[in-house]
């Protein structure tokens, strides 16, 4: 079994108050969960309405597999509308 854990820096640029992160951040978030089938949450910077950590973890028993599925996901942040990425780490366990 492996496990990949994908910590994501994102900026919410067009967020000017914390009720609007949270309206772009659910809609990524739920768009995350429901086209990749992975776990994902906020996991930092939730008192910042313009930045936000998001974790993301996925199961496979192949390696190349998890790899495929988490540069997708980072594909998909980078060409989202309303965040940008700024940073981001893959473990696998």
């Amino acid at each position: 079994m492996v496990i990949g854990v994908l910590t994501v820096e994102i900026m919410i640029g067009e967020a000017s108050s914390l009720k609007g992160k949270r309206r772009v951040l659910k809609s990524l978030l739920d768009r995350l969960k429901s086209k990749f089938n992975i776990s994902v949450a906020e996991v930092g910077k939730q008192d910042s309405w313009q930045l936000s950590t998001i974790g993301i973890s996925t199961v496979s028993n192949e390696s190349s597999h998890v790899h495929k599925v988490l540069s997708a996901v980072i594909h998909f942040i980078e060409f989202h509308g309303g965040v940008e990425l700024i940073d981001y780490s893959t473990e696998l366990l």
